[in-house]
């Protein structure tokens, strides 16, 4: 059964001789959390700040606060892109994080060469790419392409060929950083159909989206975050309420 659990996680960044105000500034909207100074030429940004949370088997929950805020960053620890400085990460269940679909394509090698490439990003074995082969290669509808190197393709096919990759596990742990839309209008609705199915079939998922409807729609939980601080962990309804009261 899928699990995770945060235990007073905290990150920091330390930045060095970061002296430019605008800089500094852009710095921290990337990271979200709070700048404090260490010494004259090194800045820390506390991008999450003591969280503490469980997410179970059935929890949809969506990241929602200000921009800023942090919630991208708290995708990147779930995703084990960034490791904590303080606090605990206990993940239970394989993540299948949708936060950058282009993730490890190369434009020199073939679509069945990124194919294989991306698949061992995404945790699969040799063996386990080899017996979806067929299955992403017949989702793509990119044919004999798939044979010749992908600076060949438009943005739409390089775009199929990486939602085909992403998509093709089951998911334990779904990490999503906005709605994914693929390619041309021909292969969006295929592809909206089998984003839906992926969510249904995750156990976990998280999502971090700037559209509320979007959360509404397919959450049941939220965590709400200002400045790389937890500021409510629940219901939908509630949490929007106290969000809304924060940008008041």
């Amino acid at each position: 059964m899928a699990l995770i659990q945060i235990n007073s996680l905290s990150i920091d960044f330390p930045i060095y001789h970061l002296n430019a105000r605008s800089i500094r500034k852009r710095f921290l909207r990337l990271t979200g959390g709070a700048l404090r100074k260490e010494t004259a030429h090194t800045v820390i940004v506390k991008a999450l700040d003591n969280i503490t949370f469980t997410l179970e088997h059935g929890d949809r929950v969506g990241l929602i606060g200000h921009n800023g805020a942090g919630k991208s960053t708290l995708l990147r620890v779930l995703a084990k892109i960034y490791e904590p400085n303080r606090g605990s990460l206990h993940i239970q269940g394989r993540i299948s994080p949708l936060l950058n679909v282009m993730l490890g394509i190369n434009p020199e090698s073939t679509g069945y060469e990124n194919i294989l490439v991306r698949g061992l990003l995404l945790g699969l074995s040799q063996e386990e790419i080899q017996a979806k082969m067929q299955e992403i290669a017949d989702f793509t509808e990119l044919g004999e392409y798939l044979s010749v190197p992908i600076r060949t393709y438009s943005a739409g096919m390089q775009l199929r060929l990486a939602f085909a990759v992403a998509t093709c596990i089951k998911p334990e742990i779904l990490l999503m950083d906005e709605m994914i839309e693929a390619g041309d209008a021909n292969f969006k609705k295929k592809a909206e159909t089998r984003l839906t199915e992926f969510i249904e079939q995750s156990s976990i998922m998280v999502l971090a989206s700037h559209t509320n409807e979007t959360i509404k729609k397919l959450c049941n939980k939220v965590v709400l975050l200002e400045k790389g601080q937890l500021k409510y962990f629940g219901p939908v309804e509630e949490g929007f309420e106290k969000y809304n009261a924060l940008s008041n």
